[in-house]
């Protein structure tokens, strides 16, 4: 199974509007267009019955306490753990392709609500991060896009990973994360395939 982008390459840094915060030589950060990439697979295992994408940061700084402050910097070797951008679960079979925008447009304070039904969006660690921010705390469903810290020394990396399942619904309601689709989807991955970008928001960063 192969998983490609029309609009970026394996590897390529994300074009700007598909992120969350894009930088700004004055402010350090302003809000993106935060629209969807744009998706397309083939080549998909027979007996695929839905698909399911998930889009991970994997170079998040396990401590906060230096993001986003004046004379300070999130150095290179800090440690960092995962975030998750986007959870899509329930992709009809049929289905080979996910536009650009399709299922986000711009940042919506508070959070999206998110497609449900099918296919269906599960919450993203946008949820935790704003949590106690009086303007921006709120569920935050669906594809929420890359806003790394404006003082992180490190450029981020992102697995955009779609998944080919053997059954028809992962049968996730609510307010569910990638750790109940993943446990999910435990034992009816038939193929999946990532699809890496970086991104990062401070120019001084490697």
């Amino acid at each position: 199974m192969r998983l490609t982008s029309p609009a970026f390459d394996h590897g390529d840094a994300i074009p700007t509007e598909f992120a969350f915060g894009i930088h700004d030589p004055e402010q350090h950060i302003v809000l993106g267009q935060n629209r969807n990439p744009p998706l397309q697979w083939r080549d998909a295992p027979e007996g695929t019955l839905s698909f399911a994408i998930t889009m991970i940061d994997h170079d998040v700084a396990v401590n906060g306490e230096d993001v986003n402050k004046e004379g300070l910097v999130v150095a290179v070797d800090e440690p960092r753990d995962d975030f998750t951008h986007w959870l899509l679960v329930d992709l009809p079979p049929q289905r080979h392709s996910v536009a650009a925008g399709e299922f986000s447009e711009r940042v919506v304070p508070r959070g999206k609500k998110g497609s449900r039904g099918r296919p269906a969006e599960g919450v993203n660690d946008y949820t935790g991060w704003f949590e106690g921010d009086p303007d921006m705390e709120g569920t935050y469903r669906g594809y929420d896009g890359p806003c790394p810290p404006w003082n992180d020394e490190k450029v981020h990396h992102y697995d955009l990973t779609l998944f080919a399942l053997g059954v028809e619904s992962l049968e996730l309601e609510g307010d569910f994360t990638v750790i109940d689709a993943r446990a999910a989807m435990e034992g009816h991955v038939l193929d999946e395939a990532t699809l890496s970008v970086t991104y990062a928001i401070n120019p001084d960063a490697r």
